[in-house]
C-alpha cells in the first residue's frame, strides 16, 4: 500500500470514528426537518392584534377600515372621529393604541392625496403603510367616478381576472412556481457545498495546524513527503465528507418515496396523470401536492445527484489545497484569518449569482460565464443544472475546475513545502509569493 493511501485511511478512520461526525451525520436530517417545521409554526402563528384609531373627520373612509375587522387580521380598525384629536395623540403617546389614523375634512378629493397623516410612536411596516393607502386610493377613485356619473358597478363587473394554466408541449399540465422550485434545489446543493467547502477545509487547515505545532509533522515529513501529506489529508478528509453527503442523499431519497406513496404518485419520468385527475387537483391540496411531486420526479436527478458529487469533489480539492497551504504557512487559526478572505469571497459570489441571476436567466451569458470559472462553478452550476444544461458546457466546466485543481495543487505544494516547518512569524503575501520560487 502507497505511503497516500495510508495516509488517506488514517485521515479518513479518524473523521468517521469521531463522535461528533456520528451524531451529525444522523442528527443533521433530523434537525434540519426540526427547524423547517419550526419555522412553519412560527410562521403559522397569529400575531397579537395592532389596535389603530381612526379620527376621521370626513366621514367617508372609517367604514371602509372597521368593515375589515371581520377578517379577524393582525389589525383591529377602531372608529374614534368623534374623540378629540388631541385626546387621541396622547393616547398613541400612552402606548393605549398602535398608531392615529387621521384624516382632515376636504372638500376636494384631491386633497385627501397628500393630507392624510399616520400617527405611531413606531414606524410601521410598508406592507401597512400600504394597505392603508390602497383603501383610501380605491375608495377615493369609487368617489371621483361616482362624481363624473359613471356606473361604478358596470366599472367592476368589467374588470377581469387572467389565470394562466401552463402546458407542456407534450400536453401534460404543469405547475407554477417550477422555476422557483429548481433554482431551490440547485441552490440547496449549491449551499451545501459552499458550507460543506467551509467546514471541511477548515478541518483540513486546521489539523495541518495542530500537527504543525505538536511538532508531530517534524517526525511523519521524516518518511512522507511534504506533498503526500497534503493529498492524503485532503483526498481522506474528502471521504469522509462524502460519506456524510451520501447518506444524507438515501435519508432524503427515502423521505421523498415515502411523500410519493403517502399522496399515491406514480414515480419515474414517464408517469401520467389523467387530464380529469389533473383538473380535479387544481381544486385539491392532495391533487396539487400530486402535480408538484411528479415534477419533482421530471427533473433530471441523476444528473443533478451525479453532478452534485462531481462539482463537490472538485470544488472541495481545489479550496481544501487553499486551506492545506493556508494551515502550513500560519501557526494558530488567529493567523490565518488575513489568507481566508479571497477564499470565501468567490464562494459566496457564487451564492449570490445563482439566485440572482440563474433563477431569471440560467442559460445566460452570465450564468454560463460564472458556470465555467472553477472558483465559482461548483455552486453555479449545480444551479444551472436543474434547468436542463447541455452535456459539452458540463464537460468544460468540470474539464477547467480539474485542471484548475491540478495547478492549484502543485502551487500549493510548495507552499506547503516550506511553511510546514515555519514557526514562530506571521507570513506576509510577499512571503508566500517568494516560498512559490523555491
Amino acid at each position: 500500500m502507497s505511503i497516500i493511501s495510508l495516509i488517506i485511511k488514517r485521515e479518513f478512520i479518524a473523521k468517521v470514528r469521531n463522535k461528533s461526525f456520528i451524531v451529525m451525520t444522523f442528527l443533521s436530517p433530523l434537525l434540519f426537518v426540526g427547524i423547517a417545521a419550526f419555522v412553519g409554526y412560527l410562521s403559522s402563528m397569529k400575531a397579537d392584534t395592532k389596535r389603530i384609531a381612526i379620527h376621521d373627520e370626513s366621514g367617508l373612509f372609517a367604514k371602509e377600515f372597521t368593515s375589515q375587522n371581520v377578517k379577524k387580521g393582525e389589525y383591529k380598525y377602531l372608529d374614534l372621529s368623534l374623540i378629540d384629536l388631541k385626546f387621541l395623540k396622547d393616547s398613541i403617546t400612552n402606548e393605549n393604541y398602535e398608531g392615529l389614523l387621521y384624516i382632515p375634512n376636504e372638500s376636494n378629493s384631491k386633497d385627501f392625496e397628500n393630507k392624510i397623516q399616520f400617527i405611531s410612536n413606531e414606524s410601521p411596516s410598508i406592507s401597512f403603510i400600504e394597505s392603508v393607502q390602497d383603501v383610501i386610493a380605491k375608495k377615493l377613485t369609487k368617489t371621483n367616478l361616482e362624481k363624473a356619473h359613471l356606473d361604478t358597478l358596470a366599472i367592476k363587473n368589467a374588470e377581469s381576472k387572467v389565470n394562466i394554466s401552463l402546458t407542456k408541449a407534450s400536453g401534460e399540465e404543469s405547475v407554477k412556481g417550477l422555476n422557483e422550485i429548481k433554482i431551490g434545489i440547485g441552490g440547496a446543493f449549491g449551499y451545501l457545498i459552499m458550507m460543506f467547502i467551509i467546514i471541511y477545509g477548515n478541518m483540513v487547515m486546521r489539523s495541518v495546524i495542530e500537527e504543525k505545532t505538536n511538532r508531530i509533522v517534524e517526525i511523519i515529513i521524516s518518511s512522507v513527503k511534504p506533498f503526500q501529506l497534503m493529498m492524503g489529508k485532503i483526498v481522506g478528509t474528502a471521504l469522509a465528507g462524502l460519506l456524510q453527503f451520501i447518506i444524507w442523499a438515501a435519508i432524503g431519497l427515502s423521505l421523498m418515496f415515502a411523500a410519493s406513496l403517502f399522496f399515491g404518485v406514480n414515480l419515474g419520468p414517464t408517469a401520467r396523470i389523467s387530464p380529469e385527475l389533473m383538473h380535479t387537483a387544481q381544486q385539491e391540496f392532495a391533487g396539487t401536492a400530486q402535480m408538484y411531486i411528479k415534477e419533482l420526479w421530471n427533473l433530471p436527478i441523476a444528473s443533478i445527484l451525479i453532478g452534485f458529487v462531481i462539482y463537490f469533489i472538485g470544488g472541495y480539492f481545489l479550496y481544501s489545497s487553499f486551506y492545506a497551504a493556508i494551515g502550513a504557512a500560519v501557526d494558530n487559526q488567529t493567523d490565518s484569518q488575513q489568507f481566508l478572505l479571497p477564499i470565501i469571497m468567490p464562494l459566496m459570489l457564487s451564492v449570490y449569482i445563482g439566485f440572482f441571476t440563474v433563477i431569471n436567466d440560467p442559460h445566460g451569458t452570465i450564468a454560463v460565464v460564472f458556470s465555467m470559472i472553477p472558483l465559482t462553478s461548483p455552486i453555479v452550476m449545480l444551479m444551472r443544472i436543474p434547468f436542463g444544461v447541455p452535456w459539452w458546457q458540463i464537460a468544460i466546466s468540470i474539464t477547467v475546475l480539474f485542471g484548475t485543481f491540478f495547478s492549484v495543487v502543485w502551487f500549493a505544494a510548495k507552499i506547503y513545502r516550506v511553511g510546514i516547518l515555519m514557526y514562530g512569524k506571521k507570513p506576509t503575501w510577499n512571503e508566500l509569493y517568494r516560498w512559490l520560487k523555491y
